[in-house]
């Protein structure tokens, strides 16, 4: 699947008369005048894996107290795990490895409860970005297959944002509710633990969910910039809310594979404002390393600590 959406990106970048001037630029602009914006995204990194190392803290309080240095370890773990996983369902595993022992099972549905606060802030978000770009994008390119798969995506979009966030603020409902059932009473005992998650709590993981998500856009807003992407700061939040959206719907089978549809996405959302394929794809190959790869070497490292802390007990 990687191949063959490079492949076709691969093309579509020939089809750019001025590529080779593009990617010339792209690169030149990593040691640039501009070079403090890759710097400040790069720092932006430790802001947002700051956030949600605050808001697993949070929820996973619940069963375990941590300090904020054990979470962001287990963040980071987490990440490296869910690097070679599918749509990194490995980051689940990866952040309960740093709790005792029975209290992980409880724990791992409190982790679930921190993605759907983020899958939140990402479905309505991209339900917006989806209108916007309805409004305000390119007429010629929206009436084409864009236009197609982009209401295709808005109306699964919001039937899916609506059930989850009737779930969201309804799990303690829904805990009891399976408790009336029998047969189901010792899975119930292990999410039961959701019963404890108040509505104070569920607002604090959204509110920190937005500000991760907030920072996400800062990073796309630097980075447009330093490869010549010319979009204000609306276009940059209505197509990045788009692009966001998609990943969290179509599935893949690791993160390689979302390099390329989040390429794929990148180019056929952005370009209804700018046509500098070059640049869009130099900015969403930096956001996926400084995002992913960076934090998922520095969860290895941890992985390493644990196995050497182990075999020396």
């Amino acid at each position: 699947m990687f191949c063959l959406l490079a492949w076709s990106i691969y093309q579509q970048l020939l089809k750019q008369s001025n590529w080779k001037a593009s990617l010339q630029h792209a690169w030149q602009a990593l040691t640039g005048a501009e070079y403090w914006k890759l710097l400040l995204t790069i720092a932006l990194m430790f802001a947002n894996w700051g956030l949600e190392t605050r808001k697993w803290q949070l929820v996973v309080g619940r069963v375990q107290h941590l300090t904020f240095l054990q979470s962001a370890k287990a963040v980071f773990t987490g990440t490296t795990l869910g690097f070679f996983t599918p749509n990194r369902i490995g980051e689940y595993m990866g952040r309960i490895l740093y709790l005792d022992e029975g209290k992980r099972i409880k724990a791992f549905s409190l982790t679930i409860v921190c993605s759907m606060g983020q899958l939140l802030v990402t479905w309505w978000a991209g339900i917006g970005g989806i209108l916007y770009l309805q409004t305000y994008g390119n007429t010629e390119l929206l009436h084409t297959f864009a236009g197609l798969w982009m209401k295709i995506v808005l109306y699964s979009a919001i039937a899916g944002a609506v059930i989850l966030t009737l779930f969201y603020f309804r799990l303690a409902g829904l805990v009891r509710w399976f408790e009336k059932i029998p047969r189901l009473q010792k899975p119930v005992s292990y999410i039961r633990v959701l019963d404890s998650l108040n509505a104070t709590i569920l607002f604090r993981i959204l509110s920190l969910s937005v500000l991760r998500y907030s920072v996400f856009m800062g990073q796309y807003y630097l980075l447009f910039d330093v490869f010549d992407v010319h979009v204000t700061a609306a276009q940059v939040v209505g197509s990045v809310s788009v692009i966001f959206l998609v990943l969290s719907i179509v599935p893949t089978i690791a993160v390689i594979t979302e390099l390329g549809v989040r390429w794929r996405v990148g180019i056929e959302v952005v370009q209804l404002f700018d046509n500098n394929i070059t640049g869009i794809l130099a900015t969403s190959l930096a956001i996926w390393i400084i995002n992913l790869v960076i934090p998922a070497l520095i969860g290895s490292l941890l992985i390493l600590g644990i196995k050497l802390f182990n075999s020396r007990k």
